[in-house]
């Protein structure tokens, strides 16, 4: 992650009127930097791969695509940038997803400049912010997962970088508090997230606090 002072943002909407009114909150807030406002998926892709990004704000349903490939791009080129859903979509396929594709908040589009502001300074602090309605469908999935068997036991290390992951740390801020390689940090994620059956840090840090392993 870059410096969290100034998120250098992207934003992803095709509708014209909802994406100035973003770009007017996003310009106006000293804590973003907005690199581009795109439209389309594809301008969208061209960006995330050639800019350090910290932040993608993203819809779903775009003009030539899904915003969910832009949120596994993103993975892919800055693994350690958020992306959050800002989308009208409300129903479980989508929201699972968008959530399963890296996505660490989901806001519907009735959200206003402040609940915005408010969601980026939360995923800086290293929380996943979701609108209330999102949060019963993410309830009712971990819920279905509540007589699952527990699954593998975590090493000492691997719950070292739990807590730091609850925590908000990046990868570099992991390896400099374990005093470990910046290059194993990813490895030892990898296996937290398969033994937690986690795909994102928001679901991991979920299943690990369900689980009595943290407190929250």
């Amino acid at each position: 992650m870059n410096d969290k002072s100034c998120y250098r943002t992207l934003l992803l909407e095709d509708d014209t009127p909802l994406r100035e009114r973003f770009v007017d909150i996003l310009t106006a807030w000293p804590g973003c930097e907005l690199v581009a406002a795109c439209a389309t998926l594809e301008a969208a892709l061209e960006v995330i791969s050639s800019e350090p990004l910290n932040l993608l704000l993203t819809d779903l349903n775009l003009p030539d695509g899904h915003g969910i490939d832009a949120i596994r791009s993103l993975r892919q080129h800055s693994p350690d940038a958020d992306a959050m859903v800002i989308s009208v979509l409300a129903d479980d396929e989508s929201v699972l997803a968008a959530i399963e594709a890296g996505a660490l908040g989901y806001l519907l589009k009735d959200a206003d400049s402040l609940e915005l502001v408010e969601a980026i300074e939360s995923l800086r602090a290293g929380q996943s912010p979701i609108s209330a309605s999102i949060a019963r469908i993410l309830v009712r999935r971990m819920t279905h997962r509540t007589d699952a068997p527990s699954g593998p036991a975590l090493t000492p290390r691997e719950m070292d970088i739990l807590r730091g992951i609850a925590k908000g740390f990046t990868y570099a801020e992991l390896a400099e508090w374990l005093d470990i390689s910046r290059h194993t940090v990813p490895t030892h994620i990898k296996n937290i997230y398969r033994k937690l059956a986690a795909s994102n840090r928001s679901e991991a840090v979920f299943e690990a606090s369900r689980r009595g392993l943290i407190r929250l």
